[in-house]
């Protein structure tokens, strides 16, 4: 048997070179879950959209990013064409889940002929010696999964987050870790009370209570908020745009919430006065001019007209 693994990020790889698990490996070096996505079916125009934005938004170099990540994922588009199998290593938080989804788009619109796709339900934290276990135990994807996470991509890339939400809620088959995923990212919408994403609300919570070194802030976050899956990368720019609506001041790497924080806590102020929205985006959802709000007392989206 010839097995072809797609696993999520570098460190994955370090970790699948001390196991015992045979195959070749291609690895995605994306965010989905960060930046603007492109609702298109040309995959050329997709990541030059794609390139354009990490460029101009994140500093990500645009060749960079073709080298590191579109020549790297070009690899299935010929190993997994004669791969007995392609399985896939994703865990179950946010970034790794619309990773997963992104490649499964890949895969079903790449390759002429399917090969049986399997999903590998890596563990946070795993060890080497527990990939082969892994491995055993992996599901394979049936062509109701695959239709299903077409769909869901199809509403990642939509202009109205209202799709996928209702999307979203449909059975996730063998796709199980999708929903509270999905659930958690709807939650980054802004606040219908104050404007602030969840995580925005999270870090003005915890310095209310106190200052702390943002790398303390930051191990707080990954504990309670695991689902996220957020790597220091995305948490830095969210407090930089924090620290310049003024929310939070920084001195000498200690964080602490002002005065404007918390008049935005106790809902006197609202986070999207002080803050541009223009360079924000949610998967296709642009937030500058969108209506959509999250409604934490009905666990919901709504429309504010």
């Amino acid at each position: 048997m010839s097995y072809v693994h797609v696993l999520n990020g570098d460190a994955t790889l370090t970790l699948f070179r001390q196991s015992e698990v045979p195959g070749e490996v291609v690895i995605c070096r994306e965010m989905m879950c960060e930046g603007k996505v492109k609702y298109t079916k040309d995959l050329n125009e997709f990541f030059a959209s794609r390139a354009k934005h990490l460029e101009y938004h994140y500093g990500i170099d645009k060749q960079t990013y073709y080298t590191n990540v579109v020549q790297e994922l070009e690899k299935l588009n010929l190993s997994g064409s004669s791969a007995d199998e392609i399985v896939l290593w994703f865990e179950y938080d946010l970034f790794c889940q619309i990773n997963m989804l992104f490649i499964l788009y890949y895969i079903t619109s790449q390759l002429p002929s399917l090969p049986p796709i399997s999903i590998a339900n890596l563990p946070h934290h795993a060890l080497p010696e527990e990939l082969s276990r892994v491995f055993e135990q992996r599901i394979r994807l049936q062509p109701a999964d695959l239709i299903w996470a077409a769909d869901v991509w199809d509403a990642w890339c939509f202009h109205t987050p209202k799709v996928l939400e209702t999307v979203s809620k449909l059975s996730p088959g063998n796709l199980t870790s999708l929903p509270a995923a999905i659930e958690a990212h709807l939650q980054r919408f802004p606040d219908i009370n104050t404007g602030l994403s969840i995580i925005e609300n999270y870090f003005l919570l915890r310095l209310v209570l106190g200052s702390y070194r943002w790398y303390d802030l930051y191990m707080l976050f990954w504990d309670e908020l695991e689902i996220y899956g957020f790597s220091n990368f995305q948490l830095d720019i969210l407090v930089h745009r924090m620290v310049r609506a003024g929310v939070i001041e920084e001195h000498d790497q200690m964080l602490k919430i002002t005065s404007l924080g918390r008049e935005i806590l106790e809902e006197e102020e609202n986070y999207l006065d002080y803050i541009s929205l223009g360079d924000r985006w949610l998967g296709g959802v642009r937030l500058e001019g969108t209506p959509w709000r999250w409604d934490p007392a009905i666990k919901a989206l709504v429309e504010v007209i």
